[in-house]
């Protein structure tokens, strides 16, 4: 009991602390620039890190089925099973800035979706990838870029559901979830035209072509979900949409 007791102090403690490290949409960076205001013709040469993962992978298959050109960031591009005459795929790590910059020439908007499975020791590659793609946007005059992270930090703290706030993430998802508030905080401060994609637990159903956002959406009680499929629609949204810009919207059935 007393056990029990002391885990679930730790999980509303980190709770709390992710909850003030990760990005607030009620209050923007200090310093943000306002957003452009002149028109301009929305983009269509896209960069998609974290091409071979789940949501990668929709990602790269969706903005092809709209017209984009894409350009795959991928560490093994034989993990890229898609062949399409507007599809490149370049080789590369995100944690190696020359790669990075390689691959954003050329490019108008970025979309990440960053992940690894390296859950159980301290990490950087979220925040310091990122900070490697932002580096490389402002070299490169690249505006837009969409990241993918997840509920349950900065002002959505808690809004995965009791099961995963009081014990998939401090049981195994702690240092996962404290580099994605350095990866939110990075964004936030930078001088990109930004929009951070925060989604409910991932599966991998079908497509549904419809799926709740706003800035205070998912749950307390019970866990959140939505399909990666889903989540590379809406994150594909808002390559050309300013509805949610420098805000952190959440996302889910």
């Amino acid at each position: 009991m007393t056990f029990l007791l002391l885990f679930l102090a730790y999980a509303l403690l980190l709770s709390g602390a992710l909850a003030r490290a990760g990005h607030r949409s009620s209050a923007p960076a200090p310093g943000a620039p306002p957003p452009a205001a002149e028109p301009r013709t929305p983009p269509t040469r896209v960069l998609i890190v974290g091409a071979t993962g789940g949501t990668g992978r929709q990602l790269v298959a969706q903005a092809l089925e709209r017209g984009h050109a894409v350009t795959a960031l991928a560490r093994d591009p034989s993990s890229l099973p898609i062949n399409h005459p507007r599809l490149r795929v370049v080789k590369g790590d995100v944690l190696d800035p020359a790669s990075v910059e390689a691959a954003m020439r050329g490019q108008e908007a970025v979309l990440s979706a960053l992940g690894h499975r390296r859950y159980f020791h301290p990490t950087r590659i979220l925040s310091e990838g990122t900070r490697n793609i932002l580096r490389a946007m402002e070299t490169h005059g690249v505006r837009r870029l969409v990241c993918e992270t997840s509920l349950g930090i900065g002002d959505s703290a808690g809004r995965l559901g009791l099961f995963y706030t009081l014990f998939i993430i401090p049981a195994i998802l702690p240092f996962y979830f404290w580099d994605k508030t350095r990866q939110e905080r990075i964004i936030a401060g930078s001088a990109a035209e930004w929009v951070i994609v925060r989604p409910g637990v991932l599966t991998n159903g079908a497509r549904r072509g419809r799926a709740r956002h706003g800035l205070r959406l998912g749950g307390f009680l019970l866990t959140v979900r939505i399909s990666r499929a889903d989540v590379a629609g809406f994150m594909l949204d808002q390559v050309r949409s300013d509805t949610y810009l420098r805000s952190a919207p959440g996302v889910c059935w």
